[in-house]
């Protein structure tokens, strides 16, 4: 069974997937993973420099700063950005799939589940990969604390970053929600999710 996890920045998401991989469930995270690709694969790598120019691979380090000052500045460049970066992910995604159920069932492993974090899993398509999704919740004010804290970011970025992702509107469709106010043990609510599903 494969699940998505989603949630808006600061609800918690990162903390309930590592939740799950330490009970030993094979998790994706699509941040991370995006992040290796952009650098590693040449193709995109190629494709971003078509996009930004040279110079935003300056001595072979990708200039996020540089990319998210021009993707706020111009949203068509993010969409052109997201068509170059998120097919890549996907199929990556899929090769780690093949890899996992193959592996699973040499095992004999009956908790054959694979889960893909993602924030913005319903906009990349990624939900499509999905059979259950998971979406991660948060009252406004506690994500806000969060994030701030975890970043030393102000307010005001915190919360354009929030406008940016536009995930709130997602979880009606989720199957499975659950609320991180942090009042509940991380460990409780992955055995919560596991028990769900």
């Amino acid at each position: 069974m494969i699940i998505g996890i989603t949630g808006g920045i600061g609800s918690g998401k990162s903390t309930i997937a590592q939740g799950l991989r330490t009970m030993g469930y094979a998790v994706y995270d699509t941040d991370s993973e995006a992040k290796r690709l952009i650098v590693e694969d040449a193709h995109v790598r190629q494709q971003i420099e078509q996009l930004f120019g040279n110079e935003v691979y300056k001595d072979g380090v990708y200039q996020t700063a540089l990319v998210a000052q021009r993707v706020f500045a111009d949203h068509s460049l993010l969409a052109k950005l997201n068509t170059i970066v998120h097919p890549t992910v996907r199929a990556d995604i899929e090769r780690r799939l093949s890899g996992h159920a193959s592996r699973e069932s040499r095992v004999g492993n009956q908790k054959n589940l694979f889960f893909i974090e993602c924030a913005i899993l319903y906009q990349a398509g990624f939900d499509s990969l999905c059979d259950k999704v998971v979406a991660v919740t948060a009252p406004e004010e506690i994500r806000l604390e969060r994030v701030m804290k975890r970043d030393s970011s102000t307010i005001e970025k915190v919360r354009a970053r929030m406008r940016a992702q536009e995930t709130e509107n997602d979880i009606p469709r989720a199957d499975i929600l659950i609320n991180n106010n942090g009042k509940t043990p991380i460990s409780t609510l992955c055995k919560e999710i596991i028990n769900q599903l």
